[in-house]
């Protein structure tokens, strides 16, 4: 099993950066895709990054491209998502995923553990 567990949210203005940490435990992260998502009140959970097991591939919604940028430090079991150029409607809930389909995938029904979020909050 691996057990996600987000960090590094909070209120940022439009414009500015931030950095998001999502800290995996179990031995056997290295060998899952993890993934962002995010999600509004009363919306779907949706996509913003994944990055495969090796680190090598990585995916992105169109909204976020050129932008974020998502990694992983396998010796640390840790997955970032760097945030820049942050747009009020960035505003969510971000959650960090993992799946042991380790290609890498978009979708919420590919990620079998998930962590219990950070609040993102981008003013205008």
């Amino acid at each position: 099993q691996v057990q996600p567990v987000e960090s590094g949210g909070g209120l940022v203005q439009a414009g500015d950066s931030l950095r998001l940490s999502c800290a995996a435990s179990g031995s056997t992260f290295r060998s899952y895709a993890m993934g962002w998502f995010r999600q509004n009140p009363g919306k779907e959970r949706e996509f913003v990054a994944s990055i495969n097991w090796t680190g090598g591939r990585t995916y992105y919604a169109e909204s976020v491209k050129g932008r974020f940028t998502i990694s992983r430090d396998v010796a640390k079991n840790t997955v970032y998502l760097q945030m820049n150029s942050l747009k009020p409607e960035d505003t969510a809930v971000y959650y960090c995923a993992a799946a042991q389909w380790g290609l890498g995938s978009a979708a919420v029904g590919m990620h079998d553990y998930w962590g219990q979020g950070t609040q993102v909050t981008v003013s205008s």
